[in-house]
């Protein structure tokens, strides 16, 4: 089958052909044409499948083929919600390069950079805005975007925004947009969240699921390397030069671990750069861009940070800590063996994480197989110290030690007695500054909390500056979920609340 067949208009598929594609992905060819038939759509698919393409293809055909006769400048008519900048930066760069022989105008959203440009871009007019969900929410909220004549809605990665506290903006957002559109949801999960939040957001859908969940693909060869947790960052080095590995995406379970590893590894003359939630937006695009590129050797990254990170025939990922999360192993290696691509992802494993790597082999239901490197022994009086579990919360910080010298994540736990205080570090929200100072707290697309910024919106980014575009008038200090802050001297709500409900899964 071919992309002509899918019924696109000779304009993309020329587009889709300078790209080096010819045959649509198992996704592509499902989605495609029942998008054009113009009804919702529920589609699971893993990552490296293609979906970016599965709904942008069909998107552009169809604003194209209905653009309204009015005058004065376009008015925003699809939105895609994506939950971090670099996912977002990515499918605005596939809607430019599939697009580019149509005459529609497209933009991205993200915090972490200045705002006025992006007010700058909506005021010329555009068709196609690919937003974070904060950053989106201020400009609803300063009123710099017009979200009327929205006739397409796209939520991509939907699993993951649930996953890291969305829950609350994206209802947020959906009630300011018009009732009748066209509702596109893609995930790489079909949980009881997404279930539920299909049953709302959804008329009708068609469903779609490609991959059985918690697959990897059969193109991704799978190896561990037992390895003391002392000798991780030699072990790599190691490998890298051994195998004579020249791009390769290195996960640490924290901020300080990746940046620790970033700085070891260019002392032993390996080019090696950190991306994360702390990271500015610049040095985020500056490393990821060299990466691509093939100037630059590691990318070490944390979880958050490496959603949207495309990158074709990628042939090495490493997990030099093991997640907490099963089922982000699945998203990590993921990066790799992407669209049918050949690609090998290397687990270095110590002996504090036997148990993940336990849960990993019961999730994607294998054996992993386990290769002992002559020099590398394992010493069997190393002692394992305890990982702390659980999905990592908006505005905390894990209490647990990792092997990449950094703190896990934060494990979340029953509600405390009314007297118990809870403590930082522990995943906990922060505590919030008093009304109207700048806005502080946890980030979102970030998906992990900024330090020495003072406070970051929720795009991981600035803090946002109090006054409103036309008011004048400074906004209380808010929390994460959007609800005014409390008083200092009393314990932040629990995360459930924040998130309008959801529940905090318990500790594994």
């Amino acid at each position: 089958m071919s992309f002509s067949e899918l019924g696109l208009s000779d304009k993309l598929v020329r587009a889709v052909a300078e790209q080096g594609y010819t045959t649509p992905t198992p996704i592509q060819a499902q989605a495609i044409p029942a998008i054009l038939k113009g009804g919702d759509l529920l589609a699971g698919a893993q990552t490296g499948t293609g979906k970016t393409a599965g709904f942008t293809l069909p998107m552009l055909q169809l604003l194209s083929e209905s653009a309204p006769q009015r005058q004065g400048k376009p008015a925003v008519r699809a939105l895609v919600l994506t939950p971090t900048r670099e996912l977002a930066a990515q499918v605005e760069e596939s809607v430019r390069n599939y697009g580019k022989y149509l005459r529609l105008r497209s933009m991205v959203m993200f915090g972490g950079v200045g705002i006025n440009p992006q007010i700058e871009q909506l005021r010329r007019g555009v068709e196609i805005v690919v937003a974070t969900p904060g950053r989106l929410l201020d400009h609803v909220s300063q009123r710099t975007i017009d979200l009327a004549s929205v006739e397409l809605l796209v939520l991509d990665e939907a699993d993951r925004m649930l996953d890291m506290g969305f829950i609350h903006d994206i209802r947020k957002i959906l009630n300011v947009l018009p009732p009748k559109r066209q509702n596109l949801l893609f995930s790489a999960t079909f949980s009881d969240d997404i279930r539920a939040l299909a049953d709302r957001l959804l008329n009708n859908p068609a469903s779609i699921e490609v991959a059985r969940r918690n697959t990897t693909a059969e193109t991704v060869a799978q190896r561990v390397y037992p390895v003391d947790r002392e000798r991780k960052r030699e072990l790599l080095a190691h490998l890298v030069r051994e195998h004579d590995w020249h791009q390769v995406l290195v996960f640490t379970r924290t901020k300080h671990g990746a940046n620790r590893l970033a700085e070891q590894l260019t002392k032993d003359g390996l080019s090696a750069l950190a991306i994360h939630g702390n990271k500015s937006q610049s040095a985020r695009t500056r490393a990821l861009s060299e990466f691509k590129a093939g100037t630059l050797r590691l990318l070490v990254a944390t979880d958050i940070a490496a959603r949207g990170i495309d990158i074709d025939q990628l042939p090495h990922v490493v997990n030099f800590d093991l997640p907490n999360v099963p089922e982000d192993y699945v998203h990590r290696i993921g990066r790799t063996g992407r669209a049918g691509a050949e690609g090998e992802a290397i687990s270095l494993v110590c002996v504090d994480e036997h148990g993940l790597l336990r849960d990993i082999e019961r999730l994607i239901k294998r054996k992993l197989e386990q290769t002992v490197l002559t020099g590398f022994e394992v010493d069997p009086t190393i002692a394992a110290e305890p990982i702390q579990k659980g999905r990592q919360q908006r505005g905390g910080q894990g209490g647990g030690q990792g092997s990449g010298g950094g703190r896990g994540r934060a494990q979340a736990k029953p509600a405390a007695p009314a007297a118990a205080k809870p403590s930082q570090g522990q995943g906990q929200p922060r505590q919030r500054p008093a009304q109207n100072a700048p806005r502080g707290g946890a980030t979102q697309a970030g998906g992990e909390a900024a330090r020495g910024q003072g406070g970051a919106n929720r795009n991981g980014g600035q803090p946002r500056n109090p006054q409103r575009s036309g008011g004048g008038q400074a906004r209380p200090a808010q929390d994460a979920a959007g609800a005014p802050a409390r008083n200092n001297n009393r314990r932040p709500a629990p995360q459930a609340a924040l998130l309008g409900g959801a529940r905090a899964k318990p500790a594994r």
